[in-house]
């Protein structure tokens, strides 16, 4: 099990991911859902065609490749995300 630098002590996995899933959401509160859109949403953005925004949702590997070869810059969430419509 890794070690904490400098403490010799062990992270609390379970912690750690808490907060990453606690800034996550955090994060979020100021993104747009655009589910399967979100390779062509983005990309309009980046164009210009859009006007700017923070937005999230899916994409496949491919089209994430592809954004990220076009200079746009994505990456994938730590945790997965519930679409609005499926919250309860």
């Amino acid at each position: 099990m890794p070690r904490i630098a400098g403490t010799g002590e062990q992270p609390n996995m379970a912690e750690i991911a808490h907060k990453l899933a606690k800034m996550q959401g955090e994060m979020l509160k100021g993104s747009e859902w655009v589910g399967d859109d979100f390779a062509r949403r983005a990309r309009a953005i980046h164009d210009g065609d859009e006007p700017p925004a923070t937005i999230h949702g899916q994409a496949t590997l491919g089209d994430a490749k592809a954004l990220n070869d076009d200079g746009i810059k994505v990456a994938p969430l730590p945790f997965p995300v519930v679409p609005p419509e499926k919250q309860n």
